[in-house]
C-alpha cells in the first residue's frame, strides 16, 4: 500500500509539472489518468521495493552529492591524461565483487562506476563486474571499495 501511494503521488507530481494547467477538467482528467495506471499497475503485480524503492529516498541525495564531486574529479583526471597523450593512458579491464545484497544496490554501483568519466561497468552477473578502466589507477581507485561501501550503505 506504501509503494501505491508514493507512486499516486509521483505520478501526480509529474503530471502537475508537466501540465501546467489547473482547470478542472485538467485536473479530472489527471485523476482519471492516474487511477487507470494505478489499477493496470496494481493488475501487473509490479509495484514492490524494487519498483519503488522508498527505503533509499533519504540516503540517496548524500549518495548524489559524494558521486558528483568524484565525477568531477574523474573528468579532469581524464582531460588531463587526454591532453599529455596517450603514453600517460593504461587501459585495464578487471573484475570487481560488488557485495550489495540486492539487485537495486548492484545495479546502482554498477551505473555509478560508469558515470564516473574513465570508467566503465562492462558486465553485470550475479555479483560480479566487469569494468573497464582508461587509465589504471581507477581500477585501484575502485578496489580500495569506498564506492562499493557507499553503496551498501543506501540498502541498509
Amino acid at each position: 500500500m506504501r509503494h501505491t501511494i508514493s507512486l499516486s503521488l509521483a505520478l501526480a507530481a509529474f503530471w502537475l509539472l508537466n501540465s501546467g494547467h489547473y482547470t478542472p477538467l485538467i485536473l479530472s482528467l489527471a485523476v482519471i489518468s492516474i487511477a487507470v495506471v494505478l489499477y493496470i499497475v496494481h493488475r501487473m503485480d509490479v509495484v514492490d521495493h524494487e519498483s519503488q524503492p522508498l527505503h533509499l529516498t533519504l540516503k540517496l541525495p548524500g549518495y548524489f552529492l559524494w558521486l558528483t564531486k568524484k565525477i568531477i574529479l574523474a573528468n579532469i583526471s581524464v582531460v588531463k591524461h587526454i591532453w599529455l597523450g596517450n603514453e600517460t593512458i593504461s587501459p585495464t579491464v578487471t573484475i570487481m565483487k560488488a557485495s550489495q545484497k540486492t539487485d537495486i544496490g548492484k545495479v546502482i554501483y554498477a551505473n555509478s562506476i560508469t558515470l564516473t568519466p574513465g570508467t566503465v561497468a562492462v558486465n553485470l552477473v550475479g555479483d560480479q563486474i566487469m569494468v573497464h578502466a582508461l587509465l589504471r589507477e581507477n581500477i585501484e581507485a575502485l578496489q580500495t571499495g569506498e564506492m562499493d561501501r557507499r553503496v551498501s550503505r543506501l540498502e541498509d
